[in-house]
């Protein structure tokens, strides 16, 4: 019989990935081997159930990604942590108000922990395990050496399958996508420098070119990541990824402005050469074997660009004439030469753009750096971490998220409570394998009660229909360890193999068996321990389904158009302070470093977001593009900043006024759409307001060059700031598109 498409498909979907097989494997042999030898061989059997669980926790409950050395690296550097939470779950069992107060505290801390990175995230779920087992009666400190020994035996063994069975190579990394991101870059920079020096394009070059190139930049995006690929860490080298990312999708748009203003401009083209080839060496640089890249060459080339764009104009130039092309002089009776200005700061933000990258690439590869060239009322600097220990670092990433705008800290206040909870219900309730509760509470809750109802039916179904087969066996089979011996191995295997591949009701049902079987082994059981798992799990679930109605119970969506709104209002600060501090009119005040702070917890809370269950038709706005016009609001000033001296923006009075009406303008538009956010505004045309003042900003910019200053040089770095400003004016207009 012919198969439809569609049964086709799903049955591709549930067939499991060579990678869940192999790694259901080691799970399945590691717990097993560690669990016979104590239990039958040396007849210990808390050193059995610990060394089964072990495996178990940091095997299946916990993600520990990377190549095979890299995962057991990480599982033997958790048995410090695996030792201290059993040693405080046996000492805190002896009564359950103590164990639930540490399992607030446990709770809190590890799922807080996530701040520090992926990591911490794929562990999370593991090492709460490892506190909640022995904070169960019965209350034995002397079996603390038993317990130990198990643990470690656990982890040991689990470290040895990643080795030894079918180990796995490491899977493409985030640098990878880098470096094709940059490299595709640096072809659409090539490809600009040809049309600024007048050369042809094969047709359709540069469409398929800049295609390329967005699409690499589009797997930069977290949301395209998987969650243990996202340079996400505290430390330098996560964070300096993390910046080269953004400075590319900074560098991407430049670009393309390059393209469309494309005028022969030979300056602008030796420049935008440079910019390839900067951007290639970042590419080469990123891989940990790679050369690393520098960036003295460009540097050089942007200080010619940016002093031959302002010079004398006439015969009395000096000797830097030979260096720069005649065309730089703009004539405003020149159609060609009144798109000069704007194609030369694109081309000098392009510039600017490959030069942050590579910087980052060499803090990513430990290399040196120059010393920070922030002015000292200006900084902190784009790489102040690169001048900071470790311990620093993540210090201060732990006390930034000790707040409530915090996605971490809310989601382990919402873990601490519902554990809190799940161990005082299975104390006061005296239930039978109480731990069930909180195992169900811990893998069933979700981070709003819509997932976490979606989550639930299937589970409690998969749960009753394993407690049936369970009783039948247990009626069935009766007491005969063997039987149950021989049965663990497969069933745990199909167990391990179903779950990711099935869902939760195969994950549930079939892991109700699997610890039915353990703990027949352990001592006498009647079909009564299916009836225990049944009510367990219902009980773990149903608080688990509390703390999501009771704790943020929408998830992300609520709090991201808070924290978007939010972040729209901080930059439209930080654009007016960088104007103020460019013009001379004022001083830094701190609102670029809010809006740098406020852009990584919006992204935090939008990775958040794109990882929930929600009704596409409610997305509202773009919200990528809300988050992206707070990025190049700050990654825009950072350049900008660094190259402009403080109040030389403009030399004369009337032109700092003119740029600080368009700068009042556009914080104006930023905070319009932060009310529009808070307002739920529905998506839509732009505001008038906004497209009044992106289009009074692009007649200045198509119109005639500025007239010179006093001194007789033209104000191009007003030009500068200006295409900045219409730049920020058309990440605005993206918002109001659908998202």
């Amino acid at each position: 019989m012919r198969r439809s498409p569609e049964r086709a498909e799903r049955l591709r979907r549930a067939r499991p990935a060579p990678a869940v097989v192999h790694r259901a494997v080691r799970v399945t042999a590691a717990a097993c081997a560690g669990f016979y030898t104590f239990r039958y061989g040396l007849d210990r059997p808390a050193s059995a159930t610990y060394a089964l669980f072990a495996a178990v926790a940091l095997g299946v409950l916990a993600r520990v990604e990377g190549s095979a050395r890299t995962r057991a690296r990480t599982i033997l550097w958790t048995l410090p942590a695996a030792w201290a939470l059993v040693c405080l779950g046996t000492v805190l069992a002896v009564h359950s108000w103590a164990a639930a107060l540490g399992m607030v505290g446990v709770g809190f801390a590890v799922s807080y922990g996530s701040v520090g990175g992926p990591r911490m995230v794929g562990l999370a779920n593991g090492l709460q395990l490892l506190y909640i087992l022995p904070c169960f009666p019965p209350y034995s400190p002397d079996t603390l050496p038993q317990r130990l020994l198990g643990v470690t035996a656990g982890l040991l063994l689990l470290a040895a399958a990643e080795l030894l069975l079918w180990p796995e190579p490491a899977p493409p990394d985030y640098r990878g996508r880098l470096s094709r991101a940059a490299l595709a870059l640096a072809e659409l920079a090539d490809l600009a420098a040809d049309a600024c020096a007048g050369r042809a394009t094969a047709p359709g070059a540069v469409t398929s070119a800049a295609d390329r190139a967005r699409a690499r930049l589009d797997e930069l995006r977290f949301s395209r990541v998987p969650v243990m690929e996202r340079p996400a860490g505290a430390g330098a080298v996560d964070r300096a990824l993390t910046h080269c990312a953004a400075a590319l999708r900074y560098t991407g748009p430049q670009v393309l402005r390059i393209l469309r203003l494309a005028r022969p401009y030979p300056g602008a083209a030796r420049l935008t050469a440079v910019t390839a080839q900067a951007l290639r060496a970042a590419a080469a640089g990123l891989p940990r074997a790679g050369p690393v890249p520098d960036t003295g060459v460009l540097d050089r080339e942007l200080a010619d660009f940016d002093t031959a764009r302002a010079a004398l104009p006439g015969p009395d130039r000096t000797d830097r004439t030979d260096r720069t092309d005649r065309t730089d002089r703009t004539d405003p009776t020149d159609p060609a030469g009144r798109v000069r200005p704007a194609l030369g700061t694109a081309a000098l933000d392009s510039a600017e753009g490959a030069r942050f990258v590579v910087r980052a690439v060499r803090v990513g590869r430990h290399a040196a750096l120059p010393p920070d060239e922030t002015p000292a009322d200006q900084r902190p600097g784009p790489f102040w971490y690169a001048y900071d220990p470790a311990p620093l670092l993540w210090w201060r990433r732990f006390r930034a998220n000790l707040t409530p705008r915090s996605v971490a800290f809310r989601n382990a206040l919402r873990t601490a409570g519902a554990l809190g909870a799940a161990r005082l219900l299975a104390g006061g309730l005296d239930l039978s394998h109480g731990f069930w509760v909180l195992l169900a509470t811990l893998t069933l809750m979700r981070t709003s009660a819509a997932d976490t109802r979606t989550t639930l039916r299937p589970a409690l179904v998969g749960t009753a229909l394993g407690a049936a087969a369970t009783a039948a066996v247990l009626l069935a089979v009766g007491e005969h360890p063997l039987v149950y011996a021989l049965a663990l191995p497969p069933v745990m295997l199909i167990a391990f193999t179903a779950g990711p591949a099935l869902g939760p009701a195969w994950g549930q049902g079939l892991f109700t068996l699997v610890v039915a079987l353990v703990f027949t082994q352990l001592a006498p059981a009647s079909w009564r321990l299916a009836e225990a798992r049944v009510v367990n799990v219902a009980a773990g679930a149903a608080i688990g389904l509390l703390a999501g109605l009771c704790a943020w119970p929408r998830g992300g969506a609520q709090d991201l158009r808070r924290r978007t709104a939010g972040l729209l209002e901080d930059s439209a600060d930080a654009v007016r302070e960088t104007v103020a501090v460019l013009t001379g009119t004022g001083h830094p005040g701190g609102a670029l470093r809010r809006a740098r702070n406020s852009t990584l917890l919006t992204e935090a809370m939008y990775a958040q977001y794109r990882c929930e269950r929600h009704d596409p038709a409610g997305d509202g706005p773009n919200w990528q593009a809300a988050v992206l016009a707070g990025q190049h609001a700050v990654r825009g000033a950072e350049p900008l900043l660094a190259r402009i001296p403080p109040g030389t923006a403009a030399p004369h009075r009337g032109g700092a006024r003119a740029l600080l009406g368009h700068a009042d303008q556009v914080a104006a538009a930023f905070r319009r759409q932060a009310a529009a956010l808070r307002a739920r505004e529905p998506a839509g045309a732009a505001h008038p307001a906004v497209a009044r003042a992106r289009a009074a900003l692009v007649a200045e910019l198509d119109g005639p060059p500025p007239a010179p200053g006093t001194d007789g040089r033209v104000p191009l770095h007003a030009v500068d700031v200006a295409v900045w400003l219409a730049g920020l004016l058309d990440d605005l207009q993206q918002i109001h598109e659908s998202g």
